[in-house]
C-alpha cells in the first residue's frame, strides 16, 4: 500500500504515519514545517521530509490513498492535485476506522479525562497481554509509539476527540469511529470557535451515541449531570447502559488507595476526577475479559500520560506537577485534586490561557472560581498567541475581572512568571503548571534545576 499524508508533522499524523511504516506499509508526506518531537520520531523512522513546502507533483495515480491532516489548507497544490486526479482521499479518523472496521473498536470520548482513561486501559490491558491496537492523544510510558496498527489485534482503543476531522471534513472525529464500546467522561463546553453554543457543543454527543454499533455499550459518567441526562434517555435502542461513580478509597498520608472487598490497593494517581477515569477504564476492561482483581493489581503500577497530572519535581519541601487542564472544569478539578492530596501545603497554581475559546472574550466569565482552592493564583497569556489566533487584545485587568479571585496575578511576559515562581517556592509549596502550550518558552527545566540545587 502506497499512502501519502498531507501535512505529515501533525501530532496525530505523524503517528498514524509511523504506525503505518511499521505495518509495512510506503509511506512519502509533506509540510511546510516540522517541530520536535514529531520531526524526530520522523527523521528515526525515515519519513521526514527532504524539504518543507507543498509539492503537488509528490501525488499520482500509483497512490492508494492520501491522508489529509488539520494544519492543510482547502487549496493546498497537493490536496487539489489529489482531486484532479480522482484520488482517494481520508481525514485521520477516516483512516483509522477503515484500518479497524473488523476489530472491536472502544472509543473514548468527553470533554475531559479522553487521554487519561484511554492510557490507563492500554496500560492495563499491556500488563495484562491482551493484545490491542491503539490510538492515544499522549506519550506513554511503556510504549514507543501513540498509534498502534495490526492484522491480529481484535481490539482497537480510541480516544474520541471532537474536534473537526480535516479542512475538508468537518464532523467531529469521534462521529467517525462507530464504536461497538464507548465512554462518555463528561460534558463541559469547549471549542467555542467551531460550536458557538452550548447547546452545539452537546449535539455533538448525541450523534456520538447514535454512532455506536448495535448491540452496543456505553459507559457513562453518572456524576455528570449533563452526561446522565443524555445517556439515560430511552431512544437508546440497541445499547446496554454502564453508569460509572467514584470508586470507593481512602487517601492516607499523602497516598491514595482503592477499597475492594475489604483490601486496599494502592495507586500512583490522585484526585476525584482520576478515580472517576480510572472506574471508566475498569468498566472497559471488564467488557473485554479483565477481571476487577487483574485490574486492580495492573492499574497500581500507572503512573499517568505525560503532561497529565504528572509529577515532574519532588522534594522534602516542593512538588512540581505539570497538567494538561486549561478549561473551566478541569482547572477546578486538577487544584482540588492537589489540595485534597496535599493538605497543609501552600498550593501555587499557575495556568496559562492558550487556546482559542480561553483567549476569547466571551468565553473568559466561564473561568469564574475555577482556581479558588489555590493559595496562590497566576493566569498567563502571550499576545503573540493573541495575534496568531487573530483574535483582539485582552487586557489583564479583564482577565482578572473573570476569573474573580483575590489577589491573582495575571501576567503577559513568561520571564515575569519564572520569577514569581521563584519567590513562591522559597515556602513548602506545590507548584501546579496547567497549560495546552508552553507558558511562552518558559524553562522548566531550568526551573526545576534551580529548586533543586536550593533545597539541597
Amino acid at each position: 500500500m502506497k499512502v501519502h499524508f498531507i501535512a505529515i508533522g501533525g501530532s496525530a499524523m505523524h503517528n498514524l504515519a509511523i504506525a503505518l511504516r511499521k505495518k509495512g506499509y510506503s509511506i512519502s508526506g509533506s509540510d511546510d514545517e516540522i517541530f520536535d518531537p514529531s520531526r524526530s520520531r520522523l527523521l528515526k523512522h525515515g519519513l521526514l521530509p527532504e524539504k518543507f513546502g507543498w509539492f503537488a507533483e509528490k501525488i499520482h495515480s500509483g497512490l492508494d490513498a492520501v491522508i489529509v491532516g488539520m494544519h492543510a489548507k482547502a487549496d493546498n497544490p497537493e490536496l487539489l492535485r489529489a482531486k484532479k486526479l480522482g484520488l482517494k482521499l481520508y481525514s485521520y479518523p477516516e483512516y483509522l476506522y477503515e484500518q479497524s472496521k473488523n476489530k472491536t473498536r472502544i472509543v473514548i470520548g468527553g470533554s475531559h479525562g479522553k487521554t487519561t482513561i484511554t492510557s490507563m486501559i492500554l496500560h492495563v490491558l499491556n500488563h495484562c497481554q491482551v493484545d490491542t491496537d491503539f490510538m492515544v492523544g499522549a506519550q506513554l510510558e511503556g510504549f514507543d509509539v501513540m498509534v498502534r496498527l495490526s492484522e491480529d489485534a481484535k481490539f482497537m482503543v480510541m480516544e474520541g476527540d471532537e474536534y473537526p476531522s480535516s479542512p475538508i471534513d468537518l464532523r467531529p472525529k469521534f462521529h467517525l469511529y462507530k464504536p461497538n464500546i464507548a465512554v462518555i467522561s463528561g460534558i463541559a463546553w469547549d471549542h467555542i470557535n467551531v460550536f458557538r453554543t452550548f447547546d452545539t457543543y452537546v449535539d455533538q454527543f448525541r450523534t456520538f451515541i447514535s454512532s455506536i454499533e448495535a448491540p452496543g455499550k456505553l459507559i457513562y459518567c453518572a456524576s455528570d449531570t449533563m452526561v446522565k441526562e443524555l445517556c439515560s434517555a430511552k431512544d437508546h435502542e440497541g445499547l446496554t447502559l454502564y453508569p460509572y461513580y467514584i470508586p470507593d478509597h481512602e487517601v492516607v498520608d499523602g497516598k491514595t488507595f482503592l477499597v475492594h472487598e475489604g483490601s486496599r490497593f494502592p495507586v500512583c494517581l490522585f484526585g476525584k476526577h482520576n478515580l472517576l477515569n480510572m472506574e471508566a477504564a475498569r468498566k472497559v476492561c471488564q467488557q473485554i475479559g479483565v477481571g476487577h482483581d487483574e485490574f486492580l493489581k495492573s492499574i497500581g503500577t500507572f503512573k499517568g500520560a505525560s503532561n497529565r497530572m504528572e509529577v515532574i519535581y519532588q522534594d522534602s519541601r516542593n512538588t512540581v506537577i505539570r497538567d494538561f487542564a486549561h478549561a473551566p472544569s478541569k482547572l477546578n478539578a486538577t487544584v482540588a485534586a492537589v489540595r485534597e492530596q496535599f493538605p497543609g501545603k501552600k498550593v501555587i497554581a499557575c495556568m496559562e490561557l492558550h487556546t482559542f475559546s480561553s483567549l476569547s472574550k466571551e468565553f473568559l466569565v466561564h473561568y469564574k472560581g475555577s482556581m479558588d482552592g489555590a493559595d496562590l493564583a497566576i493566569v498567563f497569556y502571550s499576545m503573540h498567541a493573541l495575534r496568531l489566533k487573530r483574535l483582539p487584545v485582552l487586557q489583564p485587568e479583564m482577565v482578572a475581572d473573570a476569573f474573580d479571585k483575590p489577589g491573582i496575578q495575571v501576567l503577559t511576559d513568561s520571564s515575569v512568571v519564572e520569577n514569581e515562581i521563584r519567590k513562591y517556592l522559597k515556602d513548602d509549596a506545590i507548584l501546579l503548571l496547567m497549560s495546552s502550550g508552553n507558558f511562552g518558552g518558559l524553562d522548566i527545566q531550568g526551573l526545576i534545576r534551580e529548586i533543586s540545587k536550593e533545597n539541597k
